[in-house]
Parts: structure tokens; C-alpha cells; sequence
């Protein structure tokens, strides 16, 4: 009787599904990557990518289980500047003929206060790979007109482009760079539950 009774308990434990994961899928019409950084010491130049993609999957309703990957098509990188974004796209900068990707591949989703959290993950340029931490607020779920449920979120941070290889620069008289070493990065995503 003993053996049936366990028969019975593992067959229900095998039964059970572990939580399900919701998978999302980025909506790109209403999402952007988007960068800027000093220019002379005096001002800003942003700019952003055009072409990525990703995913997300999460069992929570808040997302704070979130296994998130994301990459990012150097070659569509925009500054409304033909000639500057060419010389990023070369090997001063992120030499995107030979290292086409940017990936992030998150590690961890850390609440951060009321829907606030901390996303650390890997972030890879020019197969150089580093931890980074980017500061996430959730804006919340909510259904479409047409039926679809949609969440979004800000995603910033900031990082020394020199970790990553993106070394080239020049100093100015009043000895400033050109181009500053810290670059803000700014991530607004829209996701549709799949």
C-alpha cells in the first residue's frame, strides 16, 4: 500500500507544471535605444540604434523574475550625421564590420522600491564582456485595443566606453576631450504578452 501511495504523490508532483513562463516579445514601433554623450566638454550628441531585438520571459506579474536577452544591430546606429556615424561604426568606435552585436544578457531583476528595480547583467561590445547595472522603472501592464496586453518600461544607466574598446578621442587645446568617456544609455520598451 506504501507503493502505490508514493506512485500517487510522484505522479501528482510530475502532473504539476513548474510555474509557467509568460514570454514577451518587444514591440518595436513603440520602443527605443537610444545613447548620448559629451561633446567638447560643452554639450550633448545622442543618438540611437534603429534595429534590435529581444526577449523577456517572466512567471511574476512584476517581472521580477525576468530573464531578459536583448541585442542591438551596430550598423543601424543613427546621429543625424552621415559622417559621424560612420567613424562609430569603425574601428575608432565599435568597428561594427567585424563586431556587427551589442548583447545584454540579464543575470538578475532586484526590487528597487514601488516598481523600481536593478537589472545587472552582461553587456558585450567589440567581444569585450562586462557586468553592468541599469536602473529599470515599471510603468505596468495594460490591454490594447485590440485585445493585446502590453507592459513597458525605462531602462538607464551609464557606462566608460574605454572598458569596451570605444577608445579613440582627442584633446582639445584647453586639454577637455572631444568626446566624453561616459555614455547614458536610454531604453524605453513596450512588450506584447506572445
Amino acid at each position: 500500500m506504501k507503493s502505490i501511495n508514493k506512485l500517487f504523490v510522484l505522479f501528482l508532483l510530475l502532473a504539476v507544471p513548474a510555474a509557467a513562463q509568460t514570454k514577451w516579445a518587444f514591440d518595436k514601433v513603440h520602443s527605443k535605444v537610444e545613447f548620448s554623450v559629451s561633446h567638447l566638454v560643452i554639450s550633448e550628441v545622442s543618438g540611437s540604434f534603429k534595429n534590435f531585438e529581444g526577449s523577456v520571459e517572466a512567471s511574476k506579474d512584476d517581472f521580477s523574475d525576468a530573464k531578459i536577452d536583448f541585442t542591438v544591430d551596430i550598423n543601424s546606429i543613427n546621429t543625424d550625421n552621415e559622417n559621424r556615424d560612420g567613424h562609430l561604426k569603425s574601428d575608432d568606435f565599435f568597428n561594427a564590420e567585424k563586431f556587427p552585436k551589442m548583447i545584454f544578457k540579464g543575470k538578475s531583476l532586484k526590487k528597487a522600491g514601488k516598481n523600481k528595480y536593478k537589472l545587472t547583467g552582461d553587456l558585450t561590445i567589440r567581444d569585450i564582456t562586462k557586468s553592468i547595472t541599469l536602473d529599470v522603472v515599471y510603468n505596468g501592464t495594460v490591454k490594447d485595443p485590440w485585445g493585446n496586453t502590453k507592459a513597458g518600461f525605462k531602462v538607464k544607466g551609464s557606462l566608460n566606453r574605454f572598458d569596451y574598446g570605444l577608445k579613440w578621442n582627442t584633446l582639445m587645446e584647453t586639454g577637455g576631450a572631444v568626446v566624453g568617456k561616459e555614455v547614458e544609455i536610454k531604453v524605453d520598451l513596450e512588450l506584447q504578452k506572445s
